[in-house]
């Protein structure tokens, strides 16, 4: 599952996933998320949560994930992953080199770090 997360400052967007994630999820809550701020808004930030509720994906949702990301390749201004998930933490940092958004992860117990960093933009 993928909530929002409320209380950002606009141009931000905030995404908590728990569970297991689906592409049905993506479909649902990020795309038309990302596609409506993008309306008001050339670049964004985001903030992407996998915490201790998180499970993994589908592949469904993979590739839901990285459509989105190559679709709006140059709309994004900052991105910070907060997780303590290894794996997604090591891809994260691979791949943030290769779009021009300013890419940093952060713990779990950072979060409210994670929030300020992505707030500052």
């Amino acid at each position: 599952m993928i909530e929002s997360i409320e209380g950002l400052p606009e141009g931000v967007l905030g995404f908590n996933a728990t569970g297991h994630v689906s592409g049905e999820d993506y479909e649902q809550v990020l795309v038309p998320a990302v596609e409506g701020a993008l309306e008001t808004h050339a670049k964004l930030s985001l903030l992407y949560v996998l915490g201790e509720a998180f499970e993994g994906y589908e592949a469904a949702a993979m590739w839901e994930d990285t459509k989105v990301g190559m679709h709006h390749l140059s709309s994004w201004k900052r991105i910070a992953l907060v997780t303590d998930h290894e794996a997604y933490r090591a891809t994260v940092k691979a791949f943030g080199v290769l779009i021009s958004a300013e890419v940093k992860v952060f713990d779990t117990a950072e979060l409210e770090q994670a929030k300020e960093w992505i707030s500052a933009t």
